[in-house]
Formats: C-alpha cells, structure tokens, sequence
C-alpha cells in the first residue's frame, strides 16, 4: 500500500509560513480543501498545558518559517528537516536564527530558546524536499526548557496501532490542533504512512502513539496528500538509526 499512496503525497516544507499569512489571521482556503485533511475534519484544538501536548511547540526561523516540535529531552527537540529550509530558500537556516517556543498559544508561551546547532537525516535534500524518511532534525538548544519531553519508540508499532498528530497548523496557527483518532497504515523503509489528518503547520510534529509506560513519539510528520487525509513520517527508527 505505502508504494502506492506515497506519490499521492505533497512535502510541506514549501508552505508552512505562506500557506499560514499572519498569526491570528483566517484562512482564505476552507479547512476541507487543506492538503492532508480531506471532505471531513476530525481535529480538534488541544490545550499546551495538558500531556502529551505540553511537550510540543512552535519552531521558527528568523526568515519567517513556522511548524512544529517536541521537546525530547531538556535541551533537544525533534522536528522535521524541512523546517530549517526558509520560505523562498534551499540552503537550511543558520542554528542561531531558529528558536523554539515551548507551549506556544495566542503569542505566549511557557518557555523559550534559541538553538546552538541542529542534526538532520543525512540524505535530506533541500531542493527536493526529500526523502521522507531523511526529513527529521535534531535541534540542541542553548538553554535548557522544563519539559515535560517525550519518549522516542523503540521500533515502529504495527500495523492498525491507534496514534495522534498535533502541530500549530495553517487554518489556526495561533493554537493547537490534533486528530485524536487515527491510525498506522504501514510501516516501511523509515516512512510511517498513516491516516492522521494534518495540514501545512503540522510539519515536524509527532506522529504518537500510547505505550504501557504512556505517549510516545512514534515519527515526525513529513508531508501529506493533496486532497484527503493520509501523510508520511520519518520512522523513529530512521532517526535512531541516523543518530548512530
């Protein structure tokens, strides 16, 4: 299935910030015509200060990108590799410009930090904006945040597996928005194809799923299809095996 549906989907490295205009503003596009989410929208908006979204936030550049991130760790965030690339740009951001704001909502947030330098799948390509399975970074921070951070799985879940998406995305970029009741398609070759519905803003935010020992991030939104919901994500396998 996943050699058939992966043509039918868009990277959202090019859009974050274009398809998104100024915060707080409405879109001009009708949430049912938004790659990745189809004739129906099952998201939600979800609240910053509640698990498992306390852990994500806003990365931005300084040249006018915006998507999503996880703090994993006090001073790492995972996200995704097409992030660093500015609007307009195929050369990645420098470190210094790109910072994360830790439980983003409406222009405030708990926490705030600027990156030292970043690590990304060796094999992502910036004028092409792929592969997928390449389209992750790891930004280490300068400072240290609070948390709470997430787990990264061990192996990716089998097939059917419930999971979740968030992310700040282009039709509200100013809050949280999550579809609570998805699920993994297939997993091959370091790309999660799932059935999440999420659109341009949701890059880089994690693909969940729950565990005996609770949420865990399972990959790293990647891109979508244009006119339903169904997107890819970099496995955290890929990551892991990226890392070493």
């Amino acid at each position: 299935m996943m050699r058939r549906a992966l043509p039918l989907l868009l990277a959202l490295g090019a859009g974050p910030a274009l398809a998104q205009g100024k915060p707080g503003a409405p879109s001009a596009v009708p949430p049912p015509a938004l790659p990745g989410i189809g004739t129906e929208d099952p998201r939600r908006v979800v609240s910053p200060r509640e698990l498992p979204w306390a852990a994500l936030g806003r990365v931005v550049t300084g040249l006018g990108s915006r998507c999503t991130g996880t703090l994993i760790a006090p001073d790492r965030v995972l996200t995704a590799a097409h992030c660093l690339v500015p609007p307009g740009s195929l050369a990645f951001a420098h470190p210094h410009a790109v910072q994360f704001l830790l439980g983003y909502e409406r222009g405030a947030f708990r926490a705030r930090a600027r990156v030292a330098y970043y690590r990304m799948g060796l094999g992502y390509d910036p004028v092409s904006g792929g592969p997928a399975r390449e389209d992750w970074a790891i930004l280490t921070l300068e400072t240290p945040l609070p948390g709470p951070f997430l787990p990264l799985l061990d192996r990716p879940p089998p097939p059917r597996t419930p999971l979740m998406l968030g992310g700040y995305q282009a039709d509200a970029p100013e809050v949280l928005q999550a579809d609570l009741d998805c699920r993994l398609l297939e997993a091959r070759d370091g790309v999660l194809l799932h059935d999440c519905a999420g659109t341009r803003g949701a890059s880089g935010g994690p693909v969940l799923t729950r565990t005996r020992q609770g949420w865990a991030v399972a990959g790293v939104a990647s891109r979508v299809a244009r006119d339903l919901a169904l997107g890819a994500a970099a496995s955290i396998e890929a990551v892991q095996e990226g890392l070493r």
